[in-house]
């Protein structure tokens, strides 16, 4: 049996097992067993009361964390006419039209999220099958498919992050980084929470949320008290 580090047995006797933790102790914790040299980021992991192998119960949305997700994102913005410049005042990294369409089939990926306005959607409906895969197709649901591309660019790089469910009924969302103020990421698990609940599908039966964890990304999982939240 390996012998584990100073570092691991700091962390390992600042997390009971077998306890769940109030929101508010879980961050002061997640902050305290964080001790690498990186900035990490602090994430939530949901079990969901979900028929993860059913269309109708998928899980998906999107937040607005109000203390942003500490991540520098880099917007597409597939658009044309006068949109283009609501694009670029809102800061989209990346704005094109068709040329653009062409330069992702051709295998380029330098972007984090994309936005679309309808106009372009029989364009960047051939993307499916190459921004399918890595979470990246735009819709209508998550607000990356709108007229008001604008919007949603702004909203993408104040740190707007979307989720969803997988096949096994997991979800992982962000709430920010251990630089953060204990305050600012319980303000902004709070939101993520609340927007998983408000996805909860009209034909989801039973206990909805089973199980929440937090941890920054290289430290141990604390499990939340449910009935606390």
């Amino acid at each position: 049996m390996m012998k584990k580090s100073k570092r691991q047995q700091k962390r390992s006797a600042l997390v009971e097992v077998n306890k769940s933790y109030s929101l508010a102790d879980a961050v002061k914790i997640v902050k305290q067993v964080s001790d690498n040299k990186y900035d990490e980021t602090v994430a939530m992991s949901f079990q969901l009361g979900i028929k993860a192998d059913s269309g109708d119960e998928n899980v998906r949305g999107t937040v607005s964390l109000p203390h942003g997700s500490g991540k520098s994102v880099r917007v597409l913005c597939f658009c044309k006419g006068d949109s283009v410049k609501q694009a670029e005042t809102a800061g989209a990294d990346y704005v094109g039209g068709d040329e653009l369409v062409q330069k992702v089939l051709g295998g380029w990926f330098e972007f984090d999220a994309v936005v679309a306005h309808p106009d372009m959607m029989r364009e960047v409906s051939k993307l499916g099958r190459v921004l399918g895969p890595k979470g990246l197709m735009p819709t209508p649901k998550t607000g990356g498919v709108t007229p008001q591309v604008g919007t949603a660019v702004k909203e993408l790089k104040a740190g707007r992050v979307e989720f969803k469910s997988d096949k096994t009924g997991g979800l992982h969302a962000i709430c920010g980084k251990i630089s953060f103020s204990e305050q600012a990421i319980l303000e902004n698990a709070k939101s993520v929470i609340k927007a998983v609940r408000d996805a909860k599908p009209l034909t989801s039966k039973g206990e909805y949320l089973k199980a929440i964890t937090m941890a920054p990304t290289q430290g141990p999982g604390l499990t939340l008290n449910l009935s606390a939240l």
